[in-house]
């Protein structure tokens, strides 16, 4: 068992993929239950208490489906999330939850954002699922086009991906479904 990702945060921040694991997954077990992400192990790191935890309580309440909850956490995080710290995070959390809520164009407003600042997003697996994120968001505001290419996009990155990984495999899906 791998320890708690954010007894990694106090020597260096850990990058955000480890740090959103279990919230991803809609647990929290592994760090010791919801408590652990209540911010008290880090009460004067700025970017744990200003990011990485709304950003995991709105992760946590995504997979909740308190869609209302998730977008209200992440508006304390809007003054931090283009920094370089966070990754687009929030920004992408946000996307995930608006597509959720099945309001697309507010979802595409959001995966765009993580595409049009690719610097701070690096090789963040994220940068790659926006294009997803957008054909979804696209496809929910019944713009074929726009949805068709960003599925194009989405699938052009994953190329030489192995063909049983179950995101390219709904990615596929879905796509073939718009022609």
């Amino acid at each position: 068992m791998k320890p708690c990702v954010l007894g990694l945060v106090h020597d260096a921040h850990a990058p955000a993929p480890e740090l959103f694991e279990d919230a991803y997954g809609g647990s929290t077990k592994r760090c010791g239950g919801a408590g652990a992400f209540d911010g008290e192990r880090f009460p004067l790191d700025t970017i744990v208490q200003s990011n990485y935890l709304p950003t995991i309580r709105a992760q946590l309440a995504l997979s909740r489906h308190d869609y209302s909850q998730a977008i209200n956490t992440l508006e304390a995080v809007v003054p931090y999330e283009l920094g370089e710290a966070g990754g687009l995070y929030p920004v992408y959390v946000r996307g995930e939850t608006y597509l959720a809520a099945r309001q697309g164009r507010e979802a595409a407003a959001e995966f765009q954002k993580v595409l049009d600042h690719r610097g701070v997003v690096g090789n963040e697996p994220i940068g790659a699922l926006a294009h997803l994120g957008l054909a979804r968001a696209y496809v929910l505001q019944c713009d074929t086009v726009k949805a068709r290419a960003a599925y194009q996009d989405f699938l052009n990155l994953w190329k030489d991906a192995d063909p049983d990984i179950p995101i390219l495999i709904a990615a596929k899906s879905e796509y073939a479904k718009l022609k």
